[in-house]
């Protein structure tokens, strides 16, 4: 026989089991299920969107809130996450669907996907309009990086450069961009954007992929060039813009399996070179970052 205990515990999982699947149900309902308002390119849109969105992350929750008239009370669809609370929402309007990131000013967006909200001091949005498509892996890598930037170590926090402070940055020889020092993702987001032509994609997508295997990954701005490291153990990797080609330096590369490729004056220092047109193997990339931040690494200031 169940204990009464068992028995209660069985009841509250079942109960919260049906209150998920509810909210599942209900936010479905305000994006747009399959069918419903098949003519309504915006339902399509936000159903699209939500797809994204959902499987950026599997710790990624969908509800609804916010039901008014102005919305039919079918409400607001908004997706969170335990480690950074609501990442965005999503809103129909007559011309746009409207993704609003609660703290995207802090985010590194190298695909430029934020259009709108630009001047605000927190949040940022992207507007898509009827007919216009956007990137689902610049998309994905916004969720994941509101994701990780909401589980990094908390420090004193860093003001987000403005659009204008970003719009006309100074090249330095060979076209590396000159960011003041700084730490944070502001900084680096400044850089990135500033990398010229096709380097900035690599920037960015560099970006997305440390910050996927190195959760928590602390970030700054020294001589130039955006540094990645783990608080307390230095950095053990920088980025650096040429004329023909981005330097990616792990500074204990030479422990690495495989050893990245290209070979340095230092003995513990390892490179790899993207030229333009290179297709990066990101599954070994990737691989790199994780031994590499659980190595002690270097210790410049």
């Amino acid at each position: 026989m169940p204990t009464k205990k068992k028995s209660a515990a069985r009841k509250a999982s079942r109960k919260a089991g049906t209150a998920a699947a509810l909210r599942g149900a209900s936010a479905s309902r305000a994006v747009g299920a399959p069918g419903e308002e098949a003519g309504d390119w915006r339902a399509r849109t936000l159903a699209w969107i939500r797809a994204v969105v959902m499987g950026a992350d599997r710790g990624v929750v969908e509800e609804v809130k916010w039901r008014k008239p102005s919305n039919s009370m079918r409400g607001t669809p908004v997706w969170s996450h335990p480690r950074c609370g609501i990442i965005c929402t999503g809103e129909k309007y007559k011309d746009v669907v409207k993704v609003t990131f609660a703290k995207g000013a802090s985010l590194v967006d190298p695909s430029g996907l934020f259009n709108a909200s630009l001047e605000g001091g927190t949040r940022r949005a992207i507007d898509v309009r009827e007919g216009e498509k956007i990137d689902a892996r610049a998309l994905e890598a916004l969720v994941r990086g509101a994701i990780a930037a909401g589980g990094a170590t908390p420090r004193k926090a860093v003001k987000a450069p403005s659009v204008r402070a970003l719009s006309k940055p100074a090249l330095l020889a060979g076209g590396n961009p000159r960011i003041a020092k700084g730490d944070g993702d502001g900084p680096v987001g400044a850089y990135i954007a500033a990398m010229p032509g096709w380097k900035r994609e690599v920037g960015g997508r560099l970006d997305a992929l440390i910050v996927e295997a190195a959760p928590g990954v602390r970030k700054a701005v020294r001589w130039n060039s955006p540094l990645y490291g783990v608080e307390g153990r230095g950095w053990f990797l920088g980025v650096h813009c040429f004329t023909k080609h981005v330097k990616v330096t792990f500074f204990r590369g030479a422990s690495l399996r495989p050893m990245p490729p290209g070979v340095s004056k230092v003995e513990a220092v390892r490179h790899l070179d993207i030229r333009e047109g290179d297709v990066l193997d990101e599954g070994r990339f990737k691989e790199w970052v994780r031994q590499a931040s659980g190595l002690d690494g270097w210790n410049g200031r």
